[in-house]
């Protein structure tokens, strides 16, 4: 073992908590330091956990407490604005089916989860700096405390703070020119509870789900060139947005209906999307990134929640099975990085057909039933990413 016993997990989003899940299974302590006050009910849109992300936290059984709280998505329908549909096709018939629900959900899951195994959550605790030696590193907080441990672990998000502290030069996020917006509207459109439809539409992408309780739950990305925080999109009032957005689908199905029937304090305007470019140094010393502070593909991947858990149960079995901690910061590096720069690399393609005009949108409508029937099988488009599996009992390899 590398002679880790504690950790600190600087960051109490999604990865936080699996981390520290992950690192307790591997017999390291972790304790979980959150910056904001209070906890994150209630915060974010819309996503998805994909098999291998379900995979990867029922190595540290934490599955069923996500699958309890999200929806199965069986089937994909592909359209364009017009309602016709251009593909629909089944999830991998022998793996578990992705699941989709509002992040509020899968936080307070993951989260209620830890802390009935013991994980311990701290709030209130903004890390500005560490300190380093050859036993541990201690983490300083703005509050005048500090905590120590043998490592330090970075699940603070897409603008960690722990990356700047590994490598003061490294690259922010970067903003794709796509808007996200979601919410779940006050009708039931035509679809099936267990279908995740993506509608190419005249000018704009939308996706959406059927919930249970027939209100359906919507996402949009509307192509915007300049660079928006969530805090300057929240400052627009929501029924300006609304405007702005039922004149975007106004044409589209079901876009017109679902913009018509939200009401706008549930409208969530989350800003630009956001891709993290390739990060130089995953770690440094007795610091170390998880999650999308080390690689976050924009939410086109649906695999942000899936890469995060798959990060955690790997650097957690790395810290297990190595002798020292830079060789198991290593092995981690190399067993995670080519995979992850893989599915950035996709999702990034995804985002330049969210951004077709109404030209393009129509020669896409042409050609995708086409290549559908024939090169891009559900097994060629969802195999490599959804069949990753990590074996939790095999010994790494230094």
């Amino acid at each position: 073992m590398s002679g880790a016993r504690t950790a600190l997990v600087i960051g109490g989003g999604l990865a936080g908590p699996v981390t520290a899940l992950a690192l307790r299974k591997a017999g390291i302590d972790a304790t979980v330091y959150e910056a904001y006050g209070t906890t994150a009910d209630g915060i974010g849109g819309q996503l998805t956990v994909a098999p291998n992300g379900l995979d990867a936290l029922g190595s540290i059984g934490a599955a069923d407490a996500v699958t309890a709280v999200g929806q199965p998505m069986r089937r994909t329908v592909m359209a364009n604005g017009r309602g016709r549909v251009l593909s629909e096709f089944e999830a991998l018939p022998d793996l578990a089916p992705s699941r989709a629900m509002w992040r509020s959900e899968l936080y307070r899951a993951l989260h209620d989860h830890a802390a009935a195994e013991g994980v311990r959550t701290e709030h209130g605790r903004r890390l500005v700096g560490v300190d380093e030696t050859a036993d541990g590193v201690t983490a300083r907080f703005a509050d005048g405390t500090s905590a120590t441990a043998d490592v330090l672990v970075g699940a603070d998000g897409i603008g960690s703070t722990v990356r700047t502290l590994i490598d003061p030069n490294a690259a922010g996020p970067s903003h794709v020119p796509l808007l996200n917006f979601g919410a779940a509207a006050d009708i039931t459109v035509p679809g099936e509870p267990d279908a995740a439809h993506f509608v190419f539409g005249r000018r704009a992408f939308l996706g959406y789900w059927i919930q249970p309780d027939g209100r359906t739950s919507w996402f949009g990305n509307l192509p915007h060139q300049a660079r928006m925080t969530s805090a300057e999109a929240r400052a627009v009032p929501a029924g300006q947005w609304l405007d702005r957005l039922r004149e975007v689908y106004a044409d589209d199905v079901p876009g017109r209906e679902l913009l018509a029937h939200t009401d706008p304090a549930r409208l969530c305007a989350f800003g630009s999307m956001e891709i993290l470019p390739k990060v130089a140094a995953w770690h440094r010393g007795r610091m170390v990134l998880v999650g999308d502070a080390a690689h976050a593909p924009s939410s086109s991947s649906g695999q942000g929640a899936a890469l995060a858990a798959e990060s955690a149960v790997q650097l957690a079995r790395c810290l297990r099975d190595l002798p020292d901690v830079p060789s198991a910061f290593a092995a981690y590096e190399r067993l995670r990085r080519p995979r992850v720069e893989k599915v950035a690399a996709r999702a990034a393609r995804t985002n330049n057909t969210k951004g077709f005009g109404p030209i393009a949108s129509a020669v896409m409508g042409l050609m995708m039933p086409l290549a559908l029937k024939t090169v891009l099988t559900p097994e060629k488009m969802l195999g490599i990413e959804q069949r990753h599996h990590i074996d939790w009992a095999e010994t790494v390899a230094a």
